[in-house]
């Protein structure tokens, strides 16, 4: 009987929060614009997945094929702290057993290389989170959590392979307000997106973090393949940002250089 009780409770506390769900509204057509795009170039983040010590000759030769460690595999990361913790997808970390994982970040007024911590991976939610002890001041401050991101919001995406080549678009689905239940949230944008992209940053017209890129969805008819959408991925920001209070404790003082 208690546990009848108990179901029943759960079942209407459950359709009670929902129901406090506003609706989403229309959304703001508020385009980003070329600041948008170059504050998210100074955030231009790389991931590299490597068994070298090092890939500090490879960036210093702006990425010359020839300088490349052979086992090199990875995508684009986003700075969400300005103490070094960046969120990339899950999938770009699939080689990192038993291998090195780079940050390439902006520093110093070039780019360099740091060896980063993975904090935790999601393969369900295609999100992973990483530490590499550097300073990162210029990160990226999420949309608001309490409320809708419409669908039809226009975006920019900052992957590192056709960030800055593709033009802006929209959201296709809408992102609801945060509950402290609420698991990750996929969503999908207009944006066609290519290898390296991964990982990136989806942001909105005021430069505000929307979510991570996860993959791209083509219609293959026969020989001729079609763009139909973008996946995207938006955590719990509330979990996320808790999950990293509970690491800094862990792990501080951690040796942060600028």
């Amino acid at each position: 009987m208690s546990r009848l009780l108990v179901s029943m409770f759960l079942g209407l506390w459950l359709v009670t929060l929902s129901s406090c769900t506003p609706p989403q509204p229309a959304a703001n057509p508020i385009e980003p614009s070329r600041d948008v795009y170059r504050s998210a170039a100074k955030r231009l983040t790389a991931i590299v997945v490597s068994a070298e010590e090092g890939v500090d000759r490879w960036v210093g030769s702006r990425f010359t094929k020839g300088n490349a460690p052979d086992d090199a595999d990875g995508g684009s990361a986003i700075p969400i702290t300005s103490d070094g913790y960046f969120l990339t997808a899950d999938h770009v970390l699939a080689s990192s057993a038993g291998r090195n994982v780079f940050v390439i970040y902006g520093r110093s007024g070039g780019l360099g290389a740091t060896k980063a911590r993975i904090v935790w991976r999601s393969a369900r939610s295609d999100i992973a989170l990483l530490h590499a002890p550097i300073a990162t001041p210029d990160h990226y401050r999420w949309t608001p959590t309490n409320a809708w991101v419409p669908r039809a919001t226009p975006v920019m995406h900052a992957g590192i392979a056709t960030g800055f080549k593709s033009p802006s678009g929209k959201l296709i689905t809408g992102i609801p307000p945060e509950t402290p239940f609420s698991k990750s949230q996929r969503f999908k944008h207009d944006i066609p997106l290519e290898p390296g992209d991964s990982g990136g940053p989806v942001v909105d017209g005021r430069g505000l973090l929307v979510g991570v890129n996860s993959a791209v969805e083509f219609l293959v008819p026969l020989e001729t393949a079609f763009f139909i959408e973008s996946e995207a991925n938006r955590p719990n920001v509330g979990k996320m940002m808790a999950r990293i209070a509970r690491d800094r404790k862990k792990y501080a003082p951690a040796a942060v250089s600028p």
